[in-house]
């Protein structure tokens, strides 16, 4: 072999080096490929599983809605306006507020106008992309928690009591303790010892600790303020924090929460990451009132929307948009630890209007 050859084998290898490599680098080409696939399906798996959730939650809800529209399309021969009124009834009766149900009934009427429809069977299509549009345009939709690595999470929970809001509690909680998470939670509702038990209850569930009030220990600020000593000391990820859900005296919720505000505040100047509200989304526009009341009081920053399961009128979510511009970041479509769902628009609409998707 001549010294060329030799040194460009040295430097470069045999051709039976370079077939190997080549082998070698197809492998891995096609495991990675493989991979990919797999990743993808496990993707669409969880989206499918998702979806099934949305449609399982949202029946009642789709039952009422869809089932009217079809019974309006198949009791109009043309779109006129005797249409558009009794469309009108139903939407508001699917807790769409009144100023919103305004606006989709104008922007529908215009699309109809402009596009010379006249066959009431196309009207429900038209109704999803409207609700759809002028939701995803009012302003930007975001849905994630804002919980990040490498940091101590504080997120802060309001809503008055039977909303939902110890069980929601517990279901984040669960969902960062799979990630694997360190979860500790501040049982802050210190007026209501059975609020507190079942806080432990759950905590355990969750697999999360709990910080809870010593013998004759009222004042939730103490609460906080222990609970956030514990979790900067032991770092944890992830502190969430109850609150009392007194709405009686709003004076006295005020100044409660100014002062666990303030506590968190001075440890850890940007937290609260999130401050949350549960609303039960049975209580229609009185859980929107209740909402109004809170926002006066405190910083929201979004909506946790309970016992969608439980509901016929699904349209709650859009007025919540619409009149306290919140984003609904997680809804609850069942009793389970996984039924506690990150708000998904496009999941949503489908759901809502199944029925007419496959009319």
């Amino acid at each position: 072999m001549k010294f060329f050859e030799k040194l460009k084998t040295r430097l470069f290898g045999s051709k039976e080096e370079k077939e190997e490599l080549k082998k070698i680098e197809l492998q891995k080409k096609t495991e990675k490929l493989e991979k990919k696939i797999e990743k993808d399906l496990q993707k669409r798996l969880i989206k499918e599983d998702k979806l099934d959730k949305y449609v399982e939650g949202l029946k009642k809800s789709n039952v009422s809605l869809t089932q009217k529209i079809i019974n309006l399309q198949n009791s109009h021969k043309k779109i006129d306006e005797e249409l558009f009124e009794e469309l009108e009834e139903i939407l508001i009766m699917s807790d769409i507020s009144f100023s919103l149900v305004e606006i989709i009934l104008y922007e529908i009427k215009k699309e109809v106008k402009n596009e010379n429809i006249n066959d009431p069977k196309l009207i429900g299509e038209i109704i999803a992309d409207k609700i759809y549009t002028i939701y995803a345009n009012n302003s930007i939709i975001n849905t994630q928690l804002n919980v990040e690595d490498n940091r101590l999470n504080v997120i802060l929970m309001v809503g008055v009591n039977g909303s939902g809001k110890t069980t929601s509690i517990s279901k984040i909680a669960k969902k960062y303790c799979d990630l694997g998470k360190k979860v500790l939670i501040a049982a802050g509702d210190t007026f209501r010892a059975a609020a507190v038990e079942q806080l432990k209850v759950w905590a355990e569930r969750a697999g999360a600790d709990i910080v809870v009030p010593n013998e004759n220990e009222y004042d939730p600020g103490s609460i906080v303020y222990r609970s956030l000593d514990k979790a900067i000391e032991e770092n944890y990820d992830l502190l969430i924090i109850d609150t009392a859900g007194r709405l009686q005296n709003k004076v006295n919720l005020m100044n409660e929460l100014a002062k666990i505000n303030n506590i968190i505040h001075k440890r850890i100047p940007e937290a609260p990451h999130d401050s949350l509200l549960v609303i039960d989304a049975t209580t229609g526009q009185n859980g929107i009132s209740q909402a109004k009341h809170f926002k006066e009081v405190t910083p929201i920053s979004g909506i946790v929307l309970t016992k969608m399961d439980g509901t016929s009128k699904g349209g709650i979510i859009l007025s919540i948009k619409e009149q306290l511009d919140l984003n609904v970041k997680l809804i609850g479509l069942g009793e389970k630890m996984e039924d506690l769902q990150e708000f998904d628009l496009d999941a949503f609409i489908y759901a809502l209007t199944k029925g007419l998707i496959e009319v």
